[in-house]
């Protein structure tokens, strides 16, 4: 038929982007009400974690998503922000990677 869409397929390089510094990838566990959620991080730890105002309308997160974690220079071990959410595309680069075998282990 004339006019039918085919889907997108990129078929160009895909930019992800990757923890730097000190900002650890992390996975999603439970939402905490709020901006706020428990995150299990690569560095085997517990974070309670929330998103900042000036990404909160941008950073939809549910349990089970991947995100990047900044923890806070001050209680690090236990809290941090969510700075960035991964979508799907992008978690299977990063398992390709090789970022994300870590967390597949734990988990």
């Amino acid at each position: 038929m004339a006019g039918e869409r085919k889907p997108f397929v990129p078929t160009g390089p895909i930019r992800v982007r990757v923890p730097k510094n000190n900002e650890i990838l992390g996975k999603v566990e439970q939402r905490a009400g709020g901006n706020r959620m428990i995150v299990a991080c690569f560095d085997g730890k517990t974070r309670n974690c929330r998103v900042p105002g000036r990404l909160k309308r941008r950073i939809w997160a549910r349990p089970g998503d991947i995100v990047l974690i900044q923890p806070w220079e001050y209680e690090g071990d236990k809290k941090g922000d969510v700075i960035h959410s991964y979508k799907p595309t992008a978690v299977k680069w990063l398992e390709k990677k090789g970022y994300l075998k870590e967390i597949n282990e734990e988990f």
